[in-house]
């Protein structure tokens, strides 16, 4: 009995083991996440071919090379390339020779006005993929794309569209700052999977915008200067104008005119130091400006799930640009203003301020207001050029994406509001009392600080409304889904409550 139960404990322990074994061996999370693309390509096979041999070939070529990928390239005349040219493991061929050994692959890295010269391969490229790396000649030409007219060109061959975003040095330096995106498109759903494959394979990450129709957009990417810092540097600059003419007209013009005093050296820098801050200062607000229309806009309609009208959607997409472009004109007006003790100017007033005092027989003037107004008016200036610099570091990709989305809010949102802050305070704090005096205005024109600091101000009142408990909440409500019963209609299965009322949503 107790042999035959030992041996039953036996085996129910090595059955525990094998189902303990089967567990373990089982992942802990299954594998959703895996590509149903086939393993990548095996070392060297198979051979990609490259027709042309100027500088995005060679950079092309090295980069696969470096891959592990079997390379050869195709030129019309292989004489005129260089020894030494391309790396030793690419094999250099005429047109015809390189087609004939590509397997699938087939990267045109031509001009597209000599496509037509590889129509006598039409043949040849009958089944292959055809990669076209082309751009567009111009912006907004309603011309067919050069991938389309290379379709029509060889209607026997797939054509893929890629590679024209990446630039010949990137190739060469490969994607080390891991976010190269090679953007795809094409009418073949296998050709753009084979060439994602090759992508992946050089380090690179596809992206699949569609069908061959957005070929023409793709080409116009590379000739697009910053297209998402044109308005925010317009307006950056046209401020800059508006702000220096004011002070030009105002305090140079206008004195001249009336009373030939002369001070047109004021031009270099003074005027520009006086510009600066209050294009940094109408810059900062308009940061956080189309905020607060969002959040307004969503009381009113009581609910978040409408649009917001086009132009408020393209202003909040340029905060970012317009912070970088307030901080840049804050720290130049950091640096000008240490400029200040180097200029002739400066110490010819010095030296008057002086003369003066002597001979007026003061020997210690103090002014114990103007002391505490500058110290703070420096304090302050700095204090709020600090935080910009903190608000532009994270603002970077590299930073910014070590945040969490919290982390980033309390940065972009919390420490800027107190940037504002800080940048009124300095401003009010350096003439809070000259506002109010009627030397300040000048031909009837009040100076340019004035003008700037209204819209900050502006911008913090309403902040500060919506710091109200009673508006606070029912922002954060709609924020969270709530909506308003006469803006949100009610399912027929809704029945309605004891006291005759509709319950809320």
């Amino acid at each position: 009995m107790q042999s035959r139960e030992r041996e039953r404990a036996d085996s129910n322990s090595s059955e525990t083991v094998d189902a303990m074994s089967d567990e373990m061996s089982t992942p802990l999370l299954p594998d959703t996440e895996a590509p149903d693309d086939p393993p990548l390509l095996a070392p060297g096979q198979p051979t990609v071919a490259i027709l042309g041999s100027g500088d995005f070939s060679r950079s092309l070529a090295v980069r696969l090379v470096a891959c592990g990928v079997s390379v050869v390239v195709g030129s019309r005349c292989v004489k005129r390339i260089a020894p030494g040219l391309f790396p030793d493991a690419v094999e250099l061929r005429n047109q015809e020779g390189a087609v004939a050994k590509a397997d699938r692959l087939v990267f045109l890295a031509l001009f597209p006005e000599y496509y037509p010269s590889l129509l006598g391969l039409r043949a040849s490229l009958v089944g292959k993929i055809l990669i076209d790396v082309s751009n567009a000649v111009e912006l907004g030409s309603s011309k067919v794309s050069n991938a389309e007219r290379l379709a029509e060109m060889f209607p026997e061959s797939v054509v893929v569209k890629g590679f024209n975003v990446i630039s010949a040095w990137t190739l060469q330096t490969g994607a080390q700052d891991g976010n190269r995106q090679v953007l795809l498109c094409s009418d073949s759903t296998e050709g753009k999977r084979e060439v994602a494959q090759l992508t992946r394979r050089m380090g690179f990450h596809p992206v699949d915008l569609g069908g061959l129709c957005l070929a023409r957009d793709l080409e116009s990417v590379p000739l697009r200067l910053f297209p998402s810092w044109r308005g925010p540097v317009l307006t950056t600059f046209l401020l800059f104008l508006f702000f220096y003419g004011y002070g030009f007209i105002r305090g140079i013009l206008l004195p001249y005119l009336a009373y030939g005093r002369n001070s047109f050296y004021r031009l270099a820098l003074d005027l520009v130091n006086e510009s600066l801050p209050a294009v940094a200062l109408v810059i900062l607000a308009l940061v956080y400006l189309p905020g607060l229309f969002a959040a307004w806009l969503q009381l009113w309609r009581g609910t978040k799930y409408q649009r917001f009208p086009g132009w408020l959607d393209v202003w909040l997409l340029r905060r970012k640009q317009l912070g970088l472009l307030s901080f840049f004109c804050a720290a130049l007006h950091g640096v000008y203003s240490l400029c200040h003790p180097l200029r002739t100017a400066t110490r010819h007033r010095l030296i008057n301020a002086a003369y003066t005092q002597v001979k007026a027989g003061i020997e210690e003037p103090w002014d114990e207001l103007g002391a505490w107004r500058s110290d703070l008016y420096l304090s302050f200036g700095v204090l709020a050029l600090g935080v910009l610099s903190l608000l532009a570091i994270t603002s970077l990709p590299a930073v910014g994406n070590i945040l969490t989305w919290r982390e980033f809010t309390f940065v972009q949102s919390g420490l800027g509001y107190a940037a504002l802050t800080l940048s009124v305070t300095h401003t009010l704090v350096f003439g809070w009392d000259f506002a109010f005096s009627p030397q300040a205005y000048t031909f009837y024109m009040p100076p340019s600080y004035i003008l700037a600091v209204a819209l900050p101000c502006a911008v913090l009142v309403c902040r500060c409304l919506l710091l109200l408990p009673c508006i606070s909440a029912r922002l954060a409500r709609i924020r969270r889904g709530w909506e308003r019963i006469r803006k949100c209609p009610v399912p027929q299965h809704h029945h309605a409550g004891d006291n005759g009322t509709l319950p809320e949503v």
